[in-house]
């Protein structure tokens, strides 16, 4: 056979899985239709978290785990994901939506609160995430006085009162590709824009039929993985006609990107009167993201765009808690991701669980491991247990491996990340503090790696403007899979934010008439 395990699908959980199997030493191939992280896993709202609002829908379990994946995380990856702090204004009149566990229990137990959330119950829920996970690097919860701090200026005089608590960023299709370029690292096959048309069970093995850049070809293996993130149910019904009755919910996520509203470096966790929840978080150095919604999407092939309610629902959100109104007009850029959540049958996408189920299909023969729902911050864990899915199909799997182990360009301390920023301009000086600290949060240690001997920018090749540079996407294109524009300017970087239309069709047409020959020296 070619490989022991393949897989369907290059968002995080596709590639997550892929690094798992191939540092384990299984021969391991992965096809992704488009680019990785393309869709759901480029469209998060960019979160190591364990999802303070999943408290009250008593998912403790799903909560406890995401708390104490984040400081694994962190610890492997600090220049691409790094600790945040997280506001929670507090105002009398909020209120819990109307059909989570906790709400009806009130509502039962204290009538008179109307669905408001009185203080000791978020200070409970609070006390609850500091200690659920456990935490060594992060900092617990503390009470801001909003009248006196820098955190209160942009909001409301009404709100006098905050609860600070830790979180973490994460730059999500940075995560994407370098556990893909990790997964190659350890022998796996990634397989971009190559689309998989069908697979056969034939006893002990699958065959599948691709389509990538090179045409038509076939591959055989031992252990089917779906990660097909919103398309998990196609690929199941159309591509592998295999029976299952477990499906996924098509939950909409919308964001919009404004320029930026505070000064400081912390995020704000927002609580709506409907029961809902925003993030207001600092952006790129100069914007603001603002997120996310929850809307029923029913087609996975139909491309998930932010609708005008719904970027007025975010904007009339957040001028819910601002002191400065802000309007449509001041929207930069949106994006929208359609999440695949287990269909657990409740009403409200809202409440649709975040938790993942893994299901094993064999019939007797070669398995096909599905994968429905997920988050982001359990990503890695997600794949160990689907390893431990398939561990009975294969000969002494060899034990878990990656908890803590770097990913490309994160090996090195959680707290140098402003040192070695120091460092690069120092040793580069025609750098800027913001591309040095660009460069040093997307690529790490392997920034100089990219820069290589230069002495000045013209070292660099061609400037596309906003600090890229040829350098940098040669660097993108040999080493991170980039084949377009979009896929530099979107996913591997957020200059897309920076650059003009003339600017990214210039840097578009470069990559097309770029020699791979060449590019790789």
């Amino acid at each position: 056979m070619d490989y022991d395990i393949f897989v369907i699908g290059g968002g995080i959980n596709g590639a997550g899985i892929a690094r798992d199997a191939s540092g384990r030493g299984l021969r391991t191939g992965l096809a992704e239709m488009n680019d990785l992280a393309s869709a759901t896993s480029s469209a998060s709202t960019k979160l190591f978290h364990g999802g303070l609002r999943y408290l009250e829908y008593f998912e403790i379990n799903l909560v406890r785990h995401a708390l104490a994946e984040r400081e694994t995380l962190l610890r492997a990856m600090p220049h691409i994901s790094w600790p945040m702090r997280f506001v929670l204004p507090y105002a009398p009149e909020m209120r819990f939506e109307g059909e989570t566990p906790t709400s009806k229990i009130l509502n039962v137990v204290m009538p008179w609160m109307k669905g408001r959330r009185p203080m000791w119950l978020i200070r409970l829920g609070l006390f609850l995430y500091d200690n659920l996970g456990g935490r060594t690097i992060l900092p617990g919860t503390k009470t801001l006085d909003l009248t006196t701090g820098p955190e209160g200026a942009p909001l409301e005089d009404r709100f006098k009162v905050a609860y600070e608590y830790s979180d973490c960023w994460i730059e999500d299709s940075r995560l994407v590709v370098l556990n893909a370029r990790d997964a190659e690292a350890r022998g796996a096959d990634i397989m971009t824009r190559t689309r998989v048309l069908a697979a056969h069970r034939t006893g002990d093995h699958w065959t599948i039929d691709l389509d990538g850049p090179d045409g038509a070809r076939s591959v055989t293996a031992g252990a089917l993985v779906n990660a097909g993130g919103p398309w998990v149910g196609n690929i199941i019904h159309d591509t592998v006609h295999v029976d299952s009755t477990e499906g996924v919910r098509l939950v909409r996520g919308s964001h919009i990107v404004t320029r930026r509203l505070f000064d400081h470096d912390k995020a704000y966790f927002f609580q709506g009167e409907d029961g809902r929840i925003i993030f207001a978080i600092p952006y790129e150095t100069d914007f603001t993201l603002i997120g996310t919604t929850d809307a029923a999407h029913e087609n996975p092939d139909e491309k998930p765009v932010c609708t005008p309610e719904e970027a007025q629902y975010l904007v009339d959100f957040a001028n819910g808690y601002f002191k400065d109104d802000i309007s449509t007009d001041d929207i930069v850029w949106t994006y929208s991701g359609v999440r695949p959540l287990y269909d657990d049958g409740v009403k409200s996408a809202t409440a649709a669980t975040r938790d993942y189920v893994l299901k094993v299909e064999a019939d007797g023969g070669a398995p096909i491991l599905n994968i429905f729902g997920g988050k982001i911050t359990t990503y890695r864990k997600l794949a160990e247990n689907a390893m431990d899915k398939l561990a009975p199909y294969f000969d002494d799997l060899p034990p878990k491996w990656s908890a803590g182990v770097a990913m490309p360009g994160g090996d090195f301390p959680v707290e140098d990340v402003a040192g070695m920023i120091t460092g690069l301009q120092s040793d580069y000086p025609f750098l800027t503090p913001y591309w040095a600290g660009r460069l040093i949060r997307a690529y790490g240690t392997e920034a100089r790696d990219i820069l290589g001997d230069a002495k000045t920018v013209r070292d660099l090749g061609p400037d596309f403007g906003a600090t890229l540079t040829g350098a940098e996407v040669r660097w993108l294109m040999t080493r991170e899979f980039a084949r377009t524009a979009e896929d530099v300017v979107w996913r591997r970087t957020k200059l897309g934010l920076r650059l003009d239309a003339d600017q990214i069709a210039a840097l578009d047409r470069w990559m097309s008439d770029a020699d791979f020959s060449t590019l790789a020296k």
